[in-house]
């Protein structure tokens, strides 16, 4: 196999992954659309969330979503970045539903749509305390009297988002509150609900301890499914694979050097002032990968003994100190990804992405 910078991805360990949840998910009778932004919806990747099971999928980039129609995608999916008044059209052509906040961008999506002969569906966002999209809850009623006025448009129910923005954790009381709101509107003014959206990844844990409010009916998961992880809660789901993704780089040089540089500091070529502590003589070692691959915050050394040092466009300085390992140059070093290197490495051309599948490597 080339050594060249590459993330290797382990596709039946996501296909495992996506129907664990989808299974412990559909227990509770919620839905779960695999989210496909997180990957950049690379095609082998979306086959194997599909072959795990999952009830749809969602994105926020509308190029992600052409992609996934040109690469013959015919599931249902759902846009889960508010769109852009002046993007309806494609929002319209290529998505079965959107998630909405702005009466006049769904007025929009209503004139596309007849425009089409199509009714396009919505889910109208809640703000529930996270201050990212959605409407505040004392004026959803208001709001849903004027959508459901939109020809074109289809109501099919509530979604929230939290973890995102503000760090609010779902918890039973402010998922319930979407799920009073759908009765609230189902009894007041006769509009079914038949989704309630109740978030993420960070929703799953309430699914784990059979603590989310009956009635929230369906979920958006990515990082659980790709990484086995859940950023808002700050865990890893022992009960998921957490290795399915892994950054491997060449080692380009080895040497012992200071642990702090030698001259006056300025600012490094970001325009940051770096900080160093004297810690003395320590042996360090640079890999084949840089921030023009990659946000190195979002890599983590397989190895525990290996330490990020830092970082410029094409170098990662890492300490090799206290491993047990004997590093030499052209040795290669795997780096573990967070949800934020993941985002990062998949979308980057300078990443050679390499499949496994049933034990077979391929690109």
């Amino acid at each position: 196999m080339s050594l060249s910078l590459r993330l290797e991805v382990d596709l039946d360990k996501i296909k495992y992954n996506a129907a664990k949840v989808v299974e412990l998910c559909h227990n509770r009778g919620i839905a779960v659309l695999g989210v496909t932004k997180g990957f950049s919806a690379i095609p082998q990747i979306v086959i194997a969330l599909r072959e795990g099971g999952v009830d749809g999928l969602a994105d926020a980039r509308m190029e992600n979503i052409f992609e996934l129609r040109n690469e013959g995608c015919l599931e249902s999916i759902t846009l889960l970045r508010i769109p852009r008044l002046s993007n309806v059209d494609n929002v319209v052509k290529y998505c079965n539903v959107s998630v909405n906040s702005e009466v006049a961008v769904i007025q929009a999506l209503g004139q596309a749509a007849k425009k089409m002969g199509v009714d396009h569906q919505i889910i109208l966002m809640v703000d529930v305390g996270d201050l990212r999209e959605g409407i505040m809850i004392e004026n959803v009623l208001d709001t849903v009297r004027k959508v459901v006025r939109v020809e074109g448009i289809r109501l099919v129910g509530l979604g929230t988002n939290m973890g995102c923005f503000g760090g609010i954790l779902p918890e039973y009381s402010n998922l319930n509150v979407l799920v009073n709101l759908g009765k609230m509107i189902e009894a007041r003014l006769g509009v079914p609900m038949e989704v309630l959206s109740g978030g993420g990844t960070s929703s799953l844990l309430l699914v784990e301890r059979g603590e989310i409010p009956p009635g929230i009916n369906q979920l958006r998961i990515g990082e659980g499914i790709l990484l086995g992880t859940d950023t808002t809660n700050h865990r890893i789901i022992d009960w998921l694979k957490n290795d399915a993704f892994v950054l491997k780089a060449e080692v380009i040089e080895v040497k012992l050097k200071p642990s702090v540089p030698i001259g006056n500091i300025g600012r490094d070529a970001f325009g940051n002032i770096p900080e160093f502590t004297d810690v003395g003589i320590r042996n360090k070692a640079i890999v084949a990968l840089g921030k023009q691959d990659a946000y190195i915050e979002g890599l983590i050394p397989v190895d525990k003994g290996i330490t990020i040092l830092g970082a410029s466009s094409d170098h990662t300085i890492l300490d090799i100190t206290d491993t047990t390992s004997k590093i030499h140059v052209g040795d290669e070093l795997a780096f573990h990804v967070t949800y934020s290197g993941l985002l990062s490495v998949s979308q980057s051309r300078y990443v050679k992405k390499v499949f496994r599948k049933d034990k077979i490597w391929s690109n």
